[in-house]
C-alpha cells in the first residue's frame, strides 16, 4: 500500500510546493462541482447524477500525474478527473442535460441545414487528450487498449488511462481489456477507483479475490494498491505506472478510496449501508485531510481552502450559465462524431431523419 500522508514529509515526495497547492485547488474545485451538481438535479436542472464526494483525491493525483497529450478514457462519475485535466465545466455539464459534451463550433452552428453534409468526425480537441465518457459499465476498457495499440503501430510515445470503478472488474470487456493489454503490451494504465460499492454491491461480493490490483498477475502485468484519499500518493503511483506502459508493460492501479453519498441521486444508500469495518484513513474527508497535511508543511495557510472555494462558485456561476445558454440539439446531431467518414448509408440516414423532422413541424 503506497501512502503519503502520516508517513511522509512533502520534501521527501516527487511534488513540489507548486503542485501541491495545484492538487489542493483542483480537489476543492471538484468538491465544489459536485455539491453543486447534486443541488442542480435537485431542483429538476437535470435528469440524474452520479456524485463522487470522497473521491477528489485519487482523481484529481491521477490526473495531475498524465502528460497533456496521453489519452484519458473516462466514465460517468470520473468528473472530478476530466476538470483537473482541462474539461471546462460547463462541458461536463452539458452532457449531464442530454447535449453533446463539446461546446457547438462555428462549422456545426448550421450543421442541419444540409443533409448531405459530412459529419465532422473524431473527437474535438477540448479538455486536453479527453475521450467522451463512457456511461455503460467498462465498454470503453477495450477501446482504451486499442488506442495504445494504435499509438504503439504509429510510433506515438503516449500513455492510455483507463477510469473505472470496482463493479466494472464483475464485467467481461475488463478481462478483454486486460488481456489485450498483456499480450500486445499496449500502453496502458488501468486505473480502478475502488469506492467499496457497486451500487449496493459490497466489494467482497464482487470478487474472491483478496484485492483487485492482484488480478492483473492472470494477464502478465503489475498491480498495485495506493491510498486513494491521499492525492499525492495516487500522483506517485499513477506517475509511476505511466512510465511502466510508455516501457510496454501495462499496470493496474487499484485506487482505494471511500463513496462518501450515494451512487447516483436516484440511490438511498441507507438501504444497504450501515457503519463499515473500514480504516480512518479509508473512510477520512480527502480534502479535509490532505488540507491539514499543507498546513502542518507550511504550504498553505488557513485561508487558502475558502479562498480556492470562493473561485471555485464563481466558476461553477459562469459554467451553469453557459450550460443553460446551449441551444437545444438538432435532429441531425446524432450523427455527429460516430465516424470520421460516414457511409453513404449513414449519411442517406441522417437525410431521412432531417426530412422527417421538417414534416412534423
Amino acid at each position: 500500500m503506497h501512502r503519503v500522508i502520516g508517513e511522509r514529509s512533502l520534501a521527501e515526495t516527487s511534488v513540489d510546493p507548486d503542485l501541491a497547492r495545484t492538487l489542493l485547488r483542483d480537489v476543492v474545485r471538484a468538491r465544489v462541482f459536485d455539491r453543486r451538481a447534486v443541488a442542480l438535479q435537485r431542483r429538476g436542472w437535470m435528469s440524474g447524477y452520479p456524485p463522487f464526494e470522497g473521491q477528489e483525491g485519487s482523481q484529481v493525483g491521477a490526473a495531475h500525474a498524465l502528460a497533456e497529450d496521453d489519452w484519458l478514457f473516462p466514465t460517468y462519475r470520473s468528473n472530478a478527473m476530466q476538470l483537473a485535466r482541462g474539461r471546462p465545466a460547463a462541458d461536463v455539464l452539458r452532457f449531464r442535460r442530454g447535449h453533446s459534451e463539446f461546446e457547438p463550433t462555428d462549422a456545426d452552428a448550421d450543421a442541419d441545414a444540409d443533409p448531405d453534409r459530412p459529419t465532422d468526425g473524431g473527437t474535438p480537441d477540448r479538455g486536453s487528450a479527453t475521450f467522451t465518457q463512457a456511461t455503460p459499465i467498462a465498454t470503453h476498457l477495450p477501446h482504451a487498449v486499442g488506442a495504445g495499440m494504435a499509438a504503439d503501430h504509429f510510433d506515438d510515445d503516449r500513455a492510455v488511462c483507463a477510469y473505472f470503478g470496482d463493479g466494472a472488474t464483475s464485467e467481461g470487456d475488463f478481462h478483454e481489456a486486460l488481456n489485450f493489454a498483456g499480450v500486445f503490451a499496449s500502453p496502458v494504465v488501468f486505473f480502478c477507483e475502488n469506492n467499496g460499492w457497486a451500487i449496493s454491491m459490497p466489494a467482497e461480493r464482487q470478487t474472491a479475490s483478496d484485492t483487485i490490483a492482484q488480478k492483473a498477475r492472470a494477464y502478465g502485468f503489475e498491480g498495485v494498491r495506493v491510498d486513494g484519499n491521499d492525492p499525492l500518493a495516487v500522483y506517485e503511483v499513477v506517475g509511476e505506472a505511466r512510465e511502466s506502459a510508455r516501457a510496454g508493460e501495462p499496470v493496474l492501479v487499484e485506487s482505494l478510496t471511500y463513496r462518501q453519498g450515494a451512487h447516483s441521486t436516484s440511490d438511498d444508500p441507507d438501504r444497504y449501508r450501515g457503519d463499515e469495518d473500514l480504516p480512518e484513513w479509508r473512510t477520512a474527508d480527502p480534502l479535509e485531510r490532505y488540507a491539514a497535511y499543507l498546513r502542518e508543511e507550511g504550504v498553505v495557510d488557513e485561508a487558502f481552502v475558502d479562498e480556492a472555494r470562493e473561485a471555485a462558485e464563481a466558476e461553477l456561476d459562469e459554467a451553469v450559465a453557459t450550460a443553460e445558454a446551449t441551444p437545444d440539439d438538432g435532429p441531425g446531431d446524432v450523427f455527429e462524431y460516430a465516424y470520421a467518414t460516414p457511409s453513404p448509408r449513414l449519411r442517406a440516414q441522417r437525410a431521412e431523419v432531417l426530412e422527417r423532422s421538417r414534416r412534423s413541424e
